[in-house]
């Protein structure tokens, strides 16, 4: 299941706009950072797609990052892989709409480089 395309189609809902394919699919570009189709990840919403989730007034979790931690390629990555609900990146944060991920986040500092580190660590292995 793709949840990019689920939650596309439930704030398509909400908004009274037509949830068929073509529209879906216009929206999914404008809504996600990622429109490749992955099962749980790659949820990084863009600017037009948080304006969406302000309007619907639905529920967001804001956690700093500590000072100077920097945003780089990889700490992308590792959000990429293991943020399994939708969430924007600021300069200075990291929203979430997911209580539990915000949780997560927060027992983290908000540091999203540390936490992706220990994710891909405890990721298991696959045998060859």
């Amino acid at each position: 299941m793709n949840w990019k395309e689920t939650y596309t189609r439930v704030f398509l809902n909400e908004l009274g706009k037509s949830t068929d394919p073509s529209t879906v699919k216009q929206y999914m570009h404008s809504w996600w950072m990622n429109i490749r189709n992955k099962d749980k990840c790659g949820m990084r919403l863009t600017d037009r797609g948080l304006e969406v989730v302000q309007e619907l007034d639905l529920k967001t979790y804001e956690i700093p990052y500590p000072e100077e931690m920097p945003i780089t390629a990889q700490v992308i990555v590792y959000l990429d892989k293991f943020i399994d609900c939708p969430y924007y990146l600021t300069k200075k944060s990291i929203l979430v709409l997911n209580e539990r991920k915000a949780i997560e986040l927060t027992l983290f500092s908000g540091d999203v480089r540390k936490y992706g580190y220990i994710k891909a660590m405890k990721r298991p292995t696959q045998k060859d």
